[in-house]
């Protein structure tokens, strides 16, 4: 099954931005407040994600939503 073309824009933009400020997948999740395999899921684009989850993953990497897209 092909990944949607947003979720994979999404996941490669925050793993982009996780990876620019020097943060695990763990300690990413522990910043927003998520298990640790669902910021892989995200990053692989295999889950997609709700809005507020987006705002938490925003808030934790210290970017406005926008930028994640």
């Amino acid at each position: 099954m092909d990944k949607e073309p947003i979720l994979l824009l999404f996941g490669q933009r925050v793993q982009e931005i996780r990876k620019a400020r020097n943060l695990s997948q763990e300690k990413l999740a522990e910043l927003a407040g998520v298990h640790r395999t669902y910021i892989g899921m995200i990053e692989r684009a295999e889950k997609n994600i709700t809005l507020c989850n987006i705002e938490k993953i925003a808030k934790a990497l210290k970017v406005e939503i926008k930028e994640l897209f």
